[in-house]
Order: structure tokens, then C-alpha cells, then sequence
């Protein structure tokens, strides 16, 4: 079954470099992300109630965007945080890429998101 992709942008009032930080090194994504989190190389191990996930980090560029795959998924799927910045107001946005199974997932997993990013304006104070 292909899933379904899905994109959510939400408007936050922090620095691209600074937000660059907190959604690429495990111990700032361990502020907001997840309960846990570790980084061999490339791969990230992101622990939530004790359940562990593991994603390669497939793309990074600085002060732009990450770009996670799930170790366990057997699909094209990813999850991506992108740093967009409005040419003209210069307002800084978080845009998030993700894929869930259903169009009822869909609407969960933006919830989830938007749930984390409240999360990470709370702990940079945006």
C-alpha cells in the first residue's frame, strides 16, 4: 500500500541557524522530538515512551533542511524538517514533509506535529 504524503507549515519566530540547531543535533531534537535521542554517523536512534525508532540521515544541508528515513520502513518514505524563509517579510517557517498510511493517519500525524513544534517554540521561547 503506498502512503500518503502530506506537508505542514507552521510560522515560527526564531533565527534560521539557531532553528537549524534544534532540528539536527541529537541533543537539541532530544528537547522537543522525542524523549531520547542518539546519533551514530548517520543513524539516529529516537526513543519515545520506550520505544525505540531508528532513521539514517539521508540529507543535511546547513541552516535549510534534514531529511530523515526510517531504518524499518520499506518504502520511499521520510520525514523532513525545512527552515523557509519568506523573501519579502523575511518570516521564518518550519515546513515538515511526512508520510502516514491513511487519510485518518494524515490528519494524527499533522496533530503529532503540531503538538512537537508547539513543544520547540516553548523550549527556544519563540
Amino acid at each position: 500500500m503506498e502512503k500518503i504524503k502530506f506537508e505542514l507549515e507552521v510560522a515560527i519566530h526564531a533565527s534560521p541557524s539557531m532553528l537549524f540547531q534544534y532540528i539536527s543535533t541529537p541533543s537539541s531534537l532530544q528537547e522537543w522530538f522525542a524523549d531520547r535521542v542518539n546519533s551514530r554517523g548517520k543513524i539516529f536512534s529516537f526513543n519515545w515512551d520506550g520505544v525505540e525508532e531508528q532513521a539514517e540521515l539521508v540529507l543535511k544541508k546547513s541552516d535549510e533542511r534534514v531529511r530523515f528515513k526510517w531504518l524499518e520502513s520499506d518504502d520511499d518514505s521520510y520525514f523532513e524538517i525545512r527552515i523557509q524563509v519568506h523573501p519579502l517579510t523575511n518570516d521564518v517557517s518550519l515546513v515538515i514533509t511526512d508520510f502516514a498510511d491513511d487519510e485518518d493517519e494524515v490528519e494524527e500525524s499533522k496533530q503529532l506535529w503540531e503538538s512537537q513544534i508547539e513543544e520547540l517554540k516553548h523550549v527556544i521561547g519563540a
